[in-house]
């Protein structure tokens, strides 16, 4: 993740420090390194295209396809069950919490960044425990 230390102190939409560059340079240049963390990111496209994490650079695709090939090759020639709840659930969960930390508790603005409805933001909240 980036450092934080933009000049309004945060991580702007685009997971640059604030005040690095303008979304049309950003989305212009696609991956490169924030001036300010030194760290390699990408800006997080809807669609086939790759959202970078901080582990070896590795693409969030690539990173899910080795946990799941690592997965399989634990399971002994035994059927999983309920794969699909099973990687939901741990990629959604950790997804939630960081928007609604980063919108500090605000629903509707978490609820618009992931593109969803806030019901639906909501409902999910309660399914894993963020809210009461």
């Amino acid at each position: 993740m980036p450092c934080g230390r933009g000049t309004a102190g945060g991580v702007n939409a685009w997971g640059h420090c604030e005040g690095d560059q303008k979304k049309q340079e950003i989305e212009r240049r696609g991956s490169h390194q924030c001036k300010r963390c030194q760290q390699t990111v990408a800006p997080a496209y809807r669609g086939a295209a790759a959202i970078n994490v901080s582990v070896a650079n590795k693409p969030l695709r690539q990173l899910t396809e080795e946990a799941l090939d690592s997965y399989f090759e634990t399971l002994n020639g035994h059927n999983p069950g309920e794969l699909y709840s099973l990687v939901i659930g741990e990629v959604e969960q950790p997804l939630l919490k960081a928007v609604l930390e980063y919108t500090e508790g605000n629903q509707s603005r978490a609820a618009d960044i992931l593109g969803i409805n806030r019901g639906t933001l909501r409902k999910k909240l309660k399914t894993y425990g963020l809210i009461t």
